[in-house]
This record gives structure tokens, sequence and C-alpha cells, in this order.
């Protein structure tokens, strides 16, 4: 498998409702993001920043980000391992705040919770979770603090 893999993504705003000044309050925060393959989604700002909460926004997509990619290398651990996954859900929380005069995230905080087919390999979870973190590739991208909290209840 090569070291080296390139994706494209593609951003086109529609530009600002006819009538509505350009203001930092009033601009149309709304763009349509598309990658090759198809996947195609509209974000905006959260709306503390004049933006839209109902869509996706930056914040919320680094913090699935991180959830979908500790969520992928869990289950290729998992599957080298022998364990059997049969449930699999995860919260998050990310924290943006100023740091180096910046407003930035950071810190976000994983809080997965699997369900093994065999309860009894339940003991390799803390282990199988720190793997997959340590492998995790947008963890290992980000400048900030990425923290795992199984919920092993």
């Amino acid at each position: 498998m090569s070291q080296q893999h390139q994706f494209e993504g593609r951003l086109a705003w529609q530009g600002q409702p006819e009538g509505t000044p350009f203001t930092y309050e009033t601009i149309r925060r709304v763009a349509r993001i598309e990658f090759d393959g198809g996947a195609a989604f509209e974000a905006s700002a959260p709306a503390v920043f004049h933006g839209d909460d109902g869509l996706p926004n930056p914040e919320t997509l680094m913090m699935a980000s991180l959830m979908q990619c500790h969520f992928l290398t869990f289950m290729a651990v998992a599957a080298k391992s022998r364990a059997e996954v049969v449930g699999y859900s995860d919260r998050a929380t990310g924290t943006l705040g100023m740091k180096d005069g910046k407003m930035r995230f950071v810190e976000v905080v994983l809080r997965p919770r699997v369900r093994l087919a065999d309860a009894g390999q339940a003991s390799k979870l803390d282990s199988m979770h720190a793997k997959a973190h340590a492998n995790c590739f947008m963890s290992n991208s980000v400048n900030f603090t990425v923290r795992v909290e199984p919920d092993l209840g």
C-alpha cells in the first residue's frame, strides 16, 4: 500500500441573498462542499458565529472526523485482535478557547462505548482503544489534545 494518499474536495458559495448587506453579521455562511466519489453536503458556521446549527460546521466536522477516525481504527484493531464488535457508539465534546492569542480547539474528548460479542474479551477494550488512538490518522494530525475516555459501563 502506498504511503501517500491524496484527497480532493471543492467548496462553492452561492453568494449573498439579493438586498442583504454584506456585513459580518449578515454574510450568508452556507456553502456546498463536494468530494470526489459523490459525497456532498451544505455546511455553515455554528449559530454562535452567525451560522446555522442545523447544518454541519467546521467545528462539528472536526469532531466528526476525530470520532469517525477513532471508530474506523478501533474496528481494524478489533478485527485484527479477533474481538467481534456488535455495538459501537461515541459521544464527543470539543472545546474552543484562546491559546497563544488565537481562538482554536484546545481539546476534544471522545467517549466511545463498545459492545463485544464475547463479553469475556472486555478486558481488552482499554488496550484496543489506546492502540486505535495511537494510530488514528486524524488525531495524529491535529495540534490540540484528543483524549479517549471509553465508557466501559
